[in-house]
C-alpha cells in the first residue's frame, strides 16, 4: 500500500445537523409512487398490471438487460395505475402507483438466500435489488463480478459522506455498524480479497469510534479505518481511492482495474441485512433538512414515498419552500416539486426557503483561477467555459475536460459566481457528441 497523500479539496459548511438524529421510521403512506428506473442502465419493465395486489418484498420490476438489477413492492396494497411520470432528468419513467393496505404483508418470495460460492453470492447480491446508496445508483452484482476479479485485493468502502446535511452514511455506521462489518467480510470472503479499508471524514467521531470497538470486539485484523481529513470532495471515487491506496484512477477507468472493489458504506451495510433476512431494498435511511423543514431528522421511508409525505412526517413547512433537493446541495437535483418520490439512492431531501436557494447574480470572469486551485486534480475550469462557448472541441480535449467529475468545487469557490460544473457537464456532452 503506497503512502496516503491528500489531493486539493474545499471547506465547505457541514451542517451536519441530522448527525446526532437516531433514524425514526414513519409510517406508511396512503400512496407509494415506485419508479422503474432506479439504476444506471436499463430500465425495468413492471412485472404487474393495474389492480394486481402486491406484497412487501415482490418483485414487480425487472429486465434482462446486464445493466440493471430488480425492483420491488415496499408496501402490500392494490395497484392503482401504471403512469409515464417526467423525471428528474427531463425524461419519462414508467412508475407503478400502489394504494397501500399499511397491512405490510411480507410476500412469499422473501427467503434468506442460500449461498456457497463466488456464482451464487453475485446472483444474490443481484436479487436483493442492490444498487449504489451513495448516489451513484450503479447495480451491486456488477461492481461484485468483474472482469479481472483475480487481480483485485482491496475492498474501500466510502463512508466519507462529505456533502454537507446528509447523515444517513454516519448513522448506518453508528446504528448498525456491525451490518457493515459483517457487509465487508461476505465481500471478501466470496471476492477473496486480503484487506479491507473504511474511509471516513473526522467529523464523524461516533461513528469511528463504533466501528473500531466493533473491529476489536470482534477481533478483525484485516479491516481497517482510515480517518479522512473533512473537506470536500473526499468521498469522490477518484478522490477516495487515491487517498486511501495511493492509486491514480482516471476517468473511464473502474476501480477494479486497479484491484480495488468500491463500494457506499450504506450499500454494504443493507446488502448483509438482506443476507440475513432475505428481504430486498424496499426502503432507505433519508436525511431530511434545511431551513425550510420543521423538524429535520433521518427517517426510515418506504421506497416510493412522496417527498410531501415525508415532510409532513416531520412537521411540515416552516417557511415556503424554493428550492427542494434530492441528494445533497453540490451534487444532488432539484426537483419539480414535493409530488417527486424517493427512489434507492435518495440519500437526503433538503428543502431551502428563499434566501437559502438565491443563486447570485454572475459577473465576469476575474481570472482568479481559484477554480483551478479548487480543483482535485488541477484541471482549468474557466478555460473549459470560454472553449465551449467557441465551440472548441479540440481545445476541451487539449485540456482534457473529461477528466471533470461535476463535484461542483470550481462553482463553489467562483467569486464570480459562474457556473463553472454545469458548463463543464455541458462541455463534456459536447465532446461526446463530436465524437459520434
Amino acid at each position: 500500500m503506497s503512502q496516503r497523500k491528500h489531493l486539493p479539496s474545499i471547506h465547505v459548511p457541514h451542517h451536519k445537523n441530522t448527525a446526532g438524529a437516531e433514524t425514526v421510521t414513519m409510517p406508511i403512506p396512503d400512496e407509494v409512487s415506485i419508479s422503474m428506473s432506479q439504476n444506471i442502465g436499463a430500465p425495468c419493465t413492471p412485472l404487474v398490471a393495474a389492480g394486481d395486489y402486491v406484497k412487501v418484498g415482490q418483485r414487480i420490476g425487472d429486465v434482462d438487460a446486464f445493466v440493471s438489477a430488480p425492483i420491488f413492492s415496499s408496501v402490500s396494497g392494490t395497484v392503482k395505475a401504471i403512469e409515464q411520470v417526467r423525471g428528474s432528468m427531463g425524461g419519462f419513467e414508467t412508475h407503478i402507483v400502489i394504494e397501500t393496505d399499511k397491512k405490510q404483508e411480507v410476500s412469499e418470495e422473501v427467503k434468506v438466500p442460500e449461498v456457497g460460492n463466488f456464482e451464487e453470492f453475485v446472483k444474490a447480491a443481484r436479487d436483493s435489488g442492490m444498487v449504489g446508496l451513495g448516489g451513484a445508483s450503479f447495480p451491486t452484482h456488477i461492481k461484485l463480478n468483474p472482469k479481472n476479479l483475480d487481480e483485485c485485493e482491496y475492498l474501500v468502502v466510502n463512508a466519507a459522506e462529505c456533502e454537507p446535511f446528509i447523515t444517513t452514511d454516519n448513522r448506518e455506521m453508528i446504528e448498525n455498524g456491525q451490518d457493515v462489518l459483517d457487509g465487508m467480510k461476505l465481500i471478501m470472503h466470496y471476492l477473496d480479497l486480503k484487506k479491507g479499508f473504511i474511509g471516513v471524514e473526522t467529523n464523524k467521531p461516533e461513528a469511528i469510534a463504533n466501528l473500531k470497538r466493533l473491529i476489536d470486539q470482534n477481533e478483525i485484523d484485516n479491516i481497517e479505518i482510515v480517518e479522512l481529513p473533512s473537506s470536500y470532495p473526499k468521498g469522490a471515487e477518484r478522490v477516495l481511492i487515491y487517498e486511501v491506496t495511493g492509486k491514480t484512477m482516471d476517468a473511464g477507468v473502474l476501480p477494479a482495474q486497479l484491484g480495488v472493489i468500491l463500494d457506499n458504506v450504506s450499500t454494504v451495510g443493507v446488502m448483509a441485512e438482506y443476507f440475513k433476512t432475505g428481504m430486498p431494498i424496499i426502503r432507505r435511511r433519508v436525511t431530511i433538512d434545511g431551513d425550510a423543514v420543521q423538524n429535520p431528522q433521518n427517517v426510515y421511508v418506504p421506497i416510493g414515498t412522496r417527498i410531501a409525505d415525508i415532510i409532513e412526517f416531520c412537521g411540515g413547512y416552516k417557511k415556503e419552500p424554493r428550492k427542494i433537493i434530492m441528494g445533497g446541495p453540490m451534487m444532488g437535483r432539484a426537483t419539480k416539486g414535493d409530488d417527486s418520490p424517493t427512489m434507492k439512492n435518495t440519500s437526503a431531501v433538503l428543502c431551502f426557503g428563499a434566501e437559502m436557494a438565491e443563486v447570485k447574480e454572475e459577473t465576469a470572469c476575474l481570472n482568479c483561477q481559484r477554480c483551478h486551485t479548487a480543483c482535485p486534480f488541477g484541471l482549468m475550469p474557466s478555460i473549459f467555459a470560454d472553449a465551449y462557448e467557441a465551440k472548441d472541441v479540440d481545445k476541451l480535449n487539449r485540456f482534457k475536460v473529461m477528466q471533470c467529475m461535476e463535484c461542483g468545487s470550481c462553482s463553489y469557490t467562483c467569486p464570480a459566481r459562474r457556473p463553472l460544473a454545469l458548463t463543464n457537464k455541458l462541455a463534456k456532452m459536447m465532446v461526446k457528441e463530436a465524437s459520434n
